[in-house]
């Protein structure tokens, strides 16, 4: 028996301040070395703005170079308080994800609970995940906005009365729309659920309705799905209308006020090096926190609390999965994605050959409360296919390696391997997910567990060079040194996961983020010898576009529908793709890559070694100026 999302909103907060409130002390260390960042946030404005006034304006080049070299000084100062700010996220993440484990293992053991290793393994590592990053987000923001409001205060008052009003705003209009669209949305959803359903009625009966001279009574049934789908959507474009206002009201408006009434500030005694401060706040600290905060609270937030109600309160309704979700995928609040047919199949050899790997009208939800992931998705990847899937962090790429994978089970549509269901098919696909499973033993049995016959060590050497595994196995002992996992770097055991899948006999292959802890060029080496293997068909979840260079096709999701194509033809067609393979710099022949793919982004990432790149924060959710491409729901 399960209760409606509203009745178990007041239990899910009761329970979240009481987590919290037995954690004070965390808490309290969290809120001591995030000071460091507020410091540094006053620090840098203020430093900037004396710099020009007593410093470079004033003709004493000393004293403007000591305030930047102070400025330097509390960025370090804020760069070691960010970094112990992690230790202290870790000792209130950790904590839940522990009771969440304790609360499904509690569940199964009292009702063999089928979907437990699931949720183990997968919801319960979205709730950790989203939770951490809500922390993170929402700490930044209260810590760089007290800073900023500190330091513009210092430099002159009369700024706040220019910043802070549109901030303020901006942030209102947000949180009343937040509520609003959720509701919106799910009446959208309804009724484009009643639409189809009223078609897929229509086109059944077609004889009946002529026989019976029902023509006019259909049609009019079916105009009023369709008077209702429209007059939801429009709502629904209403409220995004409101919450594009809010982010150009708390992320525009202040800069274009602070230029329009500098004169006035400078008759009133603000100096032009308060003026640069005043900015500097706003462009790096105020404006950047509040915009991240927007972003997270408008999707991950309202994913935790799915994901949360899930776990803590059992409800599985007739719609639930008897599995959940993957780690770090889930669905953005409607998300939804509907490929065509025709478009998602990765070339015209598909009709005449049955394809590898085909999705048939999947539709996937986590929970019976939860918009749906996919929603009658269709995908064909013909056999030696070769596809990478790309898209936003959270957006459902490994879900649908999941699906693939046969680890989910679709709430509709059916999942084939080379013709048969995923789940009668098991033995035909290997899925090497980003954290790789090593156990404690021989590097023999590590490799060779997935084949049915011991196969001679002449194929696991070949399979551990292909991929670029043979140093490790060497640097190791050989293949009768026994490995713990413990020991090895998280690089470490994707090349041992990567070697094992190579030396299994399956003809699919999925590599979800499987090779996220390696270096490009080890990236690329490891995926062509995939590529080359014989019959071998390659899917790829990856946020290295170097990856969708190298494909076949490619599948990029944008939360709202699928589209598939080769790398040009997805630069032509989506807004999204070509923001992720904006940030990223392909020098032809880089890196020794015989595909002529440079796989390193061109700008860096603060504390980026070169062994894990990701496309910029702002790939991370649809950029407000791309709202006006996207098309409806599902593509219809």
């Amino acid at each position: 028996m399960t209760t409606d999302a509203p009745s178990r909103t007041p239990r899910l907060r009761t329970r979240g301040l009481r987590f919290l409130n037995r954690r004070r002390p965390v808490l309290a260390r969290l809120a001591g070395w995030s000071l460091l960042e507020a410091g540094q946030t006053f620090l840098f404005g203020y430093a900037l703005a004396r710099a020009l006034d007593h410093g470079f304006l004033a003709g004493d080049t000393a004293v403007g170079v000591g305030w930047l070299a102070a400025a330097a000084v509390a960025v370090a100062a804020g760069a070691y308080g960010t970094g112990r700010v992690f230790l202290a996220v870790s000792a209130l993440v950790e904590p839940l994800r522990d009771g969440l484990v304790r609360r499904v293992v509690g569940r199964a053991l009292a009702e063999a609970d089928h979907g437990a290793v699931s949720r183990l393994t997968h919801q319960v590592e979205i709730a950790r995940d989203t939770f951490a990053g809500l922390v993170m987000v929402s700490r930044s923001f209260v810590f760089t906005a007290a800073g900023a409001l500190a330091g513009l205060a210092s430099l002159a008052p009369a700024l706040l009365l220019v910043v802070v009003p549109p901030l303020v705003l901006g942030l209102a209009l947000f949180l009343v729309t937040l509520r609003p669209m959720a509701r919106r949305q799910e009446t959208f959803l309804a009724a484009d659920e009643a639409v189809a359903q009223v078609l897929d009625a229509t086109a059944a009966g077609l004889r009946d309705i002529t026989a019976a001279g029902a023509e006019a009574r259909t049609a009019a049934g079916a105009d009023a799905r369709f008077d209702a789908e429209y007059r939801a959507a429009r709502t629904l474009a209403r409220w995004g209308v409101v919450r594009v206002l809010a982010v150009a009201v708390a992320g525009r408006l202040p800069v274009v006020l602070l230029l329009l009434t500098a004169p006035w500030l400078l008759r009133r005694g603000v100096t032009p090096g308060d003026l640069v401060g005043a900015l500097t706040y706003l462009m790096y600290a105020l404006v950047p926190a509040l915009q991240s905060l927007m972003q997270a609270l408008g999707t991950a937030g309202s994913r935790l609390t799915v994901v949360l109600r899930r776990l803590t309160d059992g409800g599985n309704g007739p719609s639930a999965s008897p599995a959940a979700g993957p780690s770090g995928a889930g669905a953005l609040p409607g998300a939804r994605a509907g490929a065509a047919r025709g478009e998602a199949a990765l070339s015209g050899s598909a009709g005449r050959e049955r394809p590898a790997v085909e999705l048939r009208g999947v539709t996937f939800a986590y929970g019976p409360h939860a918009e749906p992931v996919f929603r009658g998705l269709d995908l064909a990847v013909p056999a030696g296919g070769r596809l990478t899937v790309v898209g936003p962090s959270g957006i459902g790429k490994s879900t649908l390696t999941a699906l693939v994978a046969g680890l989910l089970v679709p709430d509709e549509g059916e999942v084939l391997l080379r013709g048969e269901p995923v789940r009668a098919a098991a033995h035909l696909r290997a899925l090497v997910p980003q954290e790789a499973y090593v156990f404690s033993g021989a590097l023999r049995d590590n490799l060779t567990y997935l084949c049915p016959d011991p196969p001679p060590d002449s194929a696991v050497l070949a399979s551990a060079r292909a991929v670029g595994a043979y140093d490790l196995l060497l640097r190791l002992g050989g293949l009768d040194a026994v490995v713990a996992p413990g020991r090895l770097s998280a690089g470490e055991r994707q090349l041992i996961a990567l070697a094992r899948s190579h030396l299994a006999p399956v003809g699919v292959v999925l590599l979800d983020e499987a090779t996220c802890h390696l270096d490009p060029a080890a990236e690329a080496r490891a995926e062509r010898a995939f590529a080359e293997r014989p019959g071998t068909t390659l899917i790829v979840v990856a946020h290295r576009i170097s990856s969708a260079r190298r494909a076949d096709r490619v599948l990029v999701m944008d939360g709202t529908h699928a589209l598939c194509g080769t790398h040009d033809e997805l630069i032509r067609r989506s807004a999204l793709y070509r923001d992720l393979a904006g940030g990223w710099s392909e020098p032809a022949g880089a890196l020794g890559d015989a595909d002529g793919v440079h796989a390193v982004a061109g700008p860096g990432l603060a504390g980026d070694g070169g062994h894990v790149v990701a496309h910029r924060a702002v790939g991370q959710v649809q950029a407000v100026g791309d709202l006006g491409d996207a098309r409806p729901l599902g593509g219809q």
